[in-house]
């Protein structure tokens, strides 16, 4: 049981709340790409961008990754960390990568109920169903081609773990 595991899915998707509670079931060690780059710069996503553009942040983004990946880690990705082939590669070449899926309305509920827009600054200037559709239909590819393994997010967490436990085949 030697391995990283990286979950990926769009904002909301529950990245975070699902890997520090994989982690913590596994006894494995627990990184959110997004909060390891602010800890590390001092900067928010949202400030980053706006000094480096979307170009500088997904390049800062893509060392991230690398510079966390260890055995025993679960690291919840950023939503857009897909983008770029070369980050889908280096996640299947080193680790179990599970896609969290979660219908729109679903993640446009999280998102209005905890924008946190410091964090999470907009992607397109749509309203929050907007753009969580507009990003979604052009990253569902990229996550499914990321993923070792897709999980349904939209039930509890509880379930959610079990799923993913059950999934990867691992006794506890």
């Amino acid at each position: 049981m030697n391995k990283t595991i990286f979950l990926v899915g769009a904002r909301a998707a529950g990245k975070t709340t699902i890997g520090k509670m994989l982690a913590d079931k596994l006894s494995f060690s627990f990184i959110d790409t997004d909060n390891h780059l602010l800890k590390t710069t001092q900067k928010t996503v949202a400030e980053i961008v706006e000094k480096e553009g979307w170009e500088g942040f997904r390049a800062r983004e893509s060392q991230v990754l690398v510079d966390t990946t260890k055995p025993n880690r679960v690291i919840a990705t950023g939503g857009g960390m897909v983008l770029a082939e070369h980050n889908r590669n280096f996640m299947k070449q080193n680790g179990i990568v599970i896609f969290l899926s979660a219908p729109v309305d679903t993640l446009a509920a999280r998102l209005m109920k905890a924008p946190n827009v410091a964090q999470r600054p907009s992607l397109t200037d749509l309203p929050i169903i907007g753009e969580i559709e507009k990003i979604l239909s052009e990253r569902l590819p990229l996550y499914h081609d990321a993923a070792h393994y897709v999980i349904n997010v939209d039930q509890d967490k509880g379930l959610i773990l079990e799923k993913i436990i059950e999934t990867l085949g691992w006794k506890l």
